[in-house]
């Protein structure tokens, strides 16, 4: 299982502070954390899998937090046990499972809407499952589902005639 991979694997962390105003540097890093789909360890604290790409994105937001006028840190850690560990996973792995439920549910109504607005709604689920998969770092079976959902859509389009 997906879950048992994540043992004693290192993880990428930010620690940060930002002052309260303005908000507009603590509302941008808020969406850029939300994005790059962080696990919430803590207030001011998040975590991603550590590999070169996160590890470079944590250190990017926190040269911005700075840049703001906050304090930032990057650490690299290892959770102390596998409960830990697993636990991180599945926090992650659900946050993106919705997301892909989401994505299905939505190419199941674009079947069922004009078929005039398909081309451009097949469009938008590509962007966003794109979007989902780049923060999708403990695939759930979700993320099949909906591939396949957004798969019917493309080949309903190919059927509709011109």
């Amino acid at each position: 299982m997906y879950l048992a991979l994540v043992t004693s694997s290192a993880w990428v962390l930010l620690a940060y502070r930002l002052p309260r105003e303005p908000s507009t540097p603590r509302i941008a890093l808020w969406r850029r954390l939300r994005a790059l789909g962080v696990a919430q360890l803590g207030d001011g604290l998040v975590a991603l899998p550590a590999d070169s790409r996160t590890r470079e994105q944590l250190e990017w937001l926190a040269g911005e937090v700075e840049e703001a006028g906050g304090e930032a840190s990057v650490w690299l850690a290892e959770p102390a046990s596998a409960r830990q560990a697993r636990a991180l996973a599945e926090q992650m792995r659900l946050a993106v499972a919705a997301e892909y439920l989401e994505l299905a549910e939505a190419a199941r109504a674009a079947l069922k809407a004009d078929s005039g607005s398909l081309k451009r709604r097949l469009a938008k689920l590509r962007r966003d499952g794109r979007r989902i998969r780049r923060r999708d770092y403990f695939p759930p079976p979700e993320r099949e589902e909906a591939r396949a959902a957004v798969e019917a859509v493309a080949r309903s389009l190919e059927e509709v005639p011109a």
